[in-house]
């Protein structure tokens, strides 16, 4: 059977790991995180739901997406707020600051 390489990243403030690995060909985004095993290198965050990207493009169906050669797959982290929300916070205190 024909594999393929690819790498799987994760990161948090403190630390992050970057795992290369070699996967079956047609391993789908998800399928390469659970082979990866960083799971257990980040035992508080549930992989099974976070979101997923290759090179800093969030995709909308990693179980589905099938991964090419030299891919790296990253784990998006949960966001703490709402980017939008945070911008419309920091507008109204300039907003404010300048009256």
């Amino acid at each position: 059977m024909r594999s393929i390489a690819i790498e799987v990243v994760c990161a948090l403030p403190e630390r992050q790991r970057l795992l290369r690995l070699s996967v079956p060909y047609g391993t789908k985004m998800r399928e390469a995180v659970e082979l990866s095993g960083i799971a257990a290198h980040f035992p508080e965050l549930d992989l099974r739901q976070s979101p997923l990207g290759i090179f800093g493009k969030a995709v909308a169906n990693p179980e589905e997406r099938v991964l090419e050669e030299g891919e790296r797959v990253e784990v998006y982290r949960p966001l703490i707020a709402d980017p939008k929300e945070v911008r419309k916070q920091r507008a109204a205190r300039a907003r404010a600051s300048k009256s």
